[in-house]
Parts: structure tokens; sequence; C-alpha cells
């Protein structure tokens, strides 16, 4: 797999979006319903737009109604912190490998599902199909997307 190192700010502000840079390294929001994969339910992976670390997958993926891209559970665990910016207490999500912002986790999520929503910024994230995975360099999360049953 590939390096999931955070590249130097040089190579980000040249590599991001004005958007992107500014979402993932100063925790700024883009707008409801202005991103990307806000209504966006295509078979695969979203990845760090910074490191590359796989974040969520599009079978956790649901409409919240809130105006951005809402899953029930990272594939893998998250760096969470309190957030009391603004005047608000929130459990700011970051990137483990990059550090980078990526949104925030909620607590009123669907219920069968844990509960939990993590409502993340499409700025932050990185598409890739389930179709492209190995080819991407993520072949182990292709099974996430296998609709064979094993007989046991």
């Amino acid at each position: 797999m590939m390096d999931m190192a955070k590249p130097d700010d040089h190579e980000l502000k040249e590599k991001l979006s004005p958007l992107a840079y500014e979402v993932t390294q100063h925790a700024a929001t883009e707008r409801p319903f202005s991103g990307q994969y806000d209504d966006f339910y295509e078979p695969g992976i979203y990845v760090d737009v910074v490191s590359g670390e796989p974040l969520f997958s599009s079978q956790d993926k649901y409409d919240a109604g809130c105006g951005w891209p809402s899953f029930t559970k990272p594939i893998e665990k998250l760096h969470t912190h309190l957030d009391t910016s603004y005047g608000m207490m929130r459990t700011e999500v970051r990137g483990q490998a990059s550090g980078s912002h990526l949104g925030h986790v909620f607590t009123d999520g669907p219920a069968e599902a844990g509960g939990l929503r993590y409502c993340i910024n499409s700025a932050a994230l990185r598409f890739i199909p389930a179709a492209d995975l190995a080819k991407a360099g993520y072949g182990q999360y292709a099974s996430l997307f296998t609709t064979e049953k094993k007989e046991g």
C-alpha cells in the first residue's frame, strides 16, 4: 500500500483545492449540501484526501439530511477529541495518519447501527470506486463489496 504520511505544507497547498486545504488544515467547514459526496452513493471507500488513509465504506454511508456525507462507522479507528470552538461541545474527527480535520461525530445516528453519525466534509475525502480498489492500492478492502456468502 502507498505511503500514508502527511505531505509538508507547501506540497499540501499545491495538491489540495483551497477549500480542501482550509478544511483539513484549519478545521474549516464546507457549506451544507455543497460537497460532492453529500448525495453520492456509489460503492467504494472514502480516503483521507491528504494521506490516502482509508476512512469510510460506502456501505456505512446514509442520508442524515444534514448536508454533509454521514457514516455510521469508520473502516478503522479514527482520532477524536473534544472541540469547544464556537461555544459548542462537539467531538472532532481527525485522520490517524494525517491529523487532518475531517468533521465531527455525533450521537444522533441510526440506533440500529450503533447510534453514531460521522458528519464529514466532502473536501476532506477522496472516493475510490469498489471496482478500482486493487488498482488504486486498496485491494484489501475489496472484500467489503463481495456479495458471495461462504458456507460453513
